[in-house]
């Protein structure tokens, strides 16, 4: 059994979402929980421990992009689909960058949400064709290596992130401040047409700019 939260301002179409996974016709999918603003989030995730949350975009008091990083943070197994009508490059880089593992818009065939929580509960990373689309253009090479113009700290920076290492952690490394260190990835990002640390590792690993 599949247990998931929903949070989505709209109350009619957070009922419509609450009956169309209610109604399903296997019992693999609950509703524990569904909420018209994400202000408790993860206080809600952490109470519940659902396998999946439907998160709106904008809602009241705190945006659904904001939730996911205190999702993230408060249970890293659960799941997040991002459910909008927001298809422009900030909000789907912002929501994935906070850790989203999907991007469906509402444009899309309701039906197609099951398809979305099958998929990322074996591990996916559910989209509509049109995000998946903007994301594999966003992954295209623009450059060549030797035109992304990295100075010999960015690239010493961008060694240990690819480690994993957090920002504090790359800061006492090379004897720099936390401030420094956190300069220095912003002014990286630009450099290397991404728009977080998960991008930039992802194109150093495929690109083997460093």
């Amino acid at each position: 059994m599949t247990t998931i939260i929903i949070f989505e301002d709209d109350d009619q179409l957070r009922d419509s979402l609450v009956a169309l996974i209610g109604n399903s016709n296997s019992n693999d999918y609950t509703v524990i929980g569904n909420y018209s603003n994400a202000m408790d989030a993860a206080t809600i995730v952490r109470r519940y421990k659902p396998d999946v949350v439907i998160m709106d975009i904008h809602m009241p008091g705190k945006t659904g992009i904001e939730a996911v990083s205190e999702i993230k943070e408060a249970r890293p197994q659960t799941f997040i689909i991002m459910y909008t009508m927001f298809e422009n490059d900030e909000s789907l880089f912002s929501s994935l960058c906070a850790g989203a593992n999907g991007y469906i818009l509402k444009k899309t065939s309701p039906f197609k949400l099951f398809e979305a929580i099958n998929e990322v509960m074996e591990g996916g990373a559910p989209m509509s064709p049109s995000i998946a689309k903007r994301v594999l253009q966003s992954f295209e090479v623009k450059s060549s290596r030797h035109e992304y113009h990295l100075t010999p700290r960015e690239k010493e920076i961008l060694q240990l992130l690819v480690k994993g290492y957090s920002i504090k952690i790359i800061a006492d490394e090379l004897n720099i401040s936390f401030d420094t260190a956190r300069t220095h990835l912003k002014n990286i990002y630009p450099k290397l047409h991404v728009n977080c640390g998960k991008e930039a590792i992802a194109k150093v690993l495929r690109e083997r700019i460093i």
